[in-house]
């Protein structure tokens, strides 16, 4: 059998779509469409049926699927074995999914990173969309992404890079809070937060548990104006402390450790080597592991009091 014709299945398969399919290998959909029909031949079976939620396959394309998907992984993986990747003369251009937060305080360290190392590679940021993260990464959309752990997305890999926690951020001249911030005064105080697709939600979420309600004063979509509106009000924000003490090196304001415990982030490495150059992309998520994403400074942490 034709091995292009696997290609296919496992393609529509993971993307449950024949235009996802047709994206992902970069050919056309009547091309895919060709490609099903002479696999519905070969198997003399429907093995995808169309419904609301896409191309749903049948009890024998599930199993057939464990069986091609390891077969032309391994294929693939000799192949992509006996060649190699130049970065430092490619000019290849890799796609990587990023929060505002992503793009705030690690895209400074790979960009000078990769100019020192691969000059001529280029680079291409997508705004990320936790909703779509495994779609992208399995259709080849995007080749990487950096975000928190996303519990929703399964089918592709995730290492953690570097965990973190979260603070609040607040006006170094606070009337009301000085040395220490309380549960009380916490829930007392108003409040900035924002608004993203990142899934920074922890904390809302967690006083929302015990019972109560934060007063939200102000909802920005971006992470980058935090520093600058806490420094000129009296509202209390949160965010990881890797991001607090960069606004605290610009002066623009002072961080506290939260009176209640919230679970430390982790920000993970997605990416997925089925699909496109599987030597560049080893190279690129080799890369982005070892990019020095800077020194955190240690905050204390604080037993749940709520």
């Amino acid at each position: 059998m034709d091995l292009n014709l696997l290609r296919v299945f496992i393609a529509i398969y993971e993307t449950q779509s024949v235009t996802g399919a047709a994206e992902r290998l970069f050919i056309t959909q009547p091309s895919v469409s060709y490609a099903l029909k002479r696999l519905r031949e070969e198997f003399d079976e429907a093995l995808f049926v169309r419904n609301n939620a896409g191309m749903q396959p049948t009890f024998r394309a599930i199993q057939l699927y464990e069986v091609f998907k390891r077969a032309l992984g391994s294929i693939d993986q000799a192949v992509a074995d006996s060649k190699t990747f130049d970065f430092a003369s490619s000019t290849f251009k890799f796609t990587l999914a990023m929060s505002d937060l992503g793009e705030f305080f690690f895209l400074p360290y790979i960009y000078r990173q990769l100019q020192r190392v691969a000059p001529n590679i280029k680079l291409e940021i997508l705004q990320l969309d936790a909703n779509s993260l495994e779609e992208w990464l399995l259709i080849g959309k995007i080749d990487a992404a950096i975000c928190n752990r996303n519990n929703k997305v399964s089918n592709v890999l995730c290492e953690v890079l570097l965990r973190d926690q979260y603070v609040c951020l607040l006006n170094k001249d606070h009337p009301r809070i000085k040395d220490e911030l309380s549960y009380n005064a916490f829930l007392q105080e108003k409040h900035i937060t924002v608004s993203s697709q990142a899934g920074h939600h922890y904390v809302e979420e967690r006083v929302r548990q015990a019972g109560h309600e934060l007063q939200i004063s102000l909802r920005v979509p971006h992470f980058s104006a935090l520093g600058e509106l806490v420094s000129s009000s009296e509202c209390l924000t949160t965010l990881p402390s890797s991001i607090g003490h960069m606004f605290t090196e610009m002066n623009e304001g002072r961080i506290l450790p939260l009176p209640f415990f919230v679970p430390e982030v982790e920000v993970c490495l997605y990416s997925q080597m089925d699909n496109g150059n599987i030597p560049a992309k080893r190279w690129f998520c080799d890369f982005l592991r070892k990019v020095r994403y800077g020194v955190q400074s240690p905050v204390p942490r604080i037993r749940d009091k709520s």
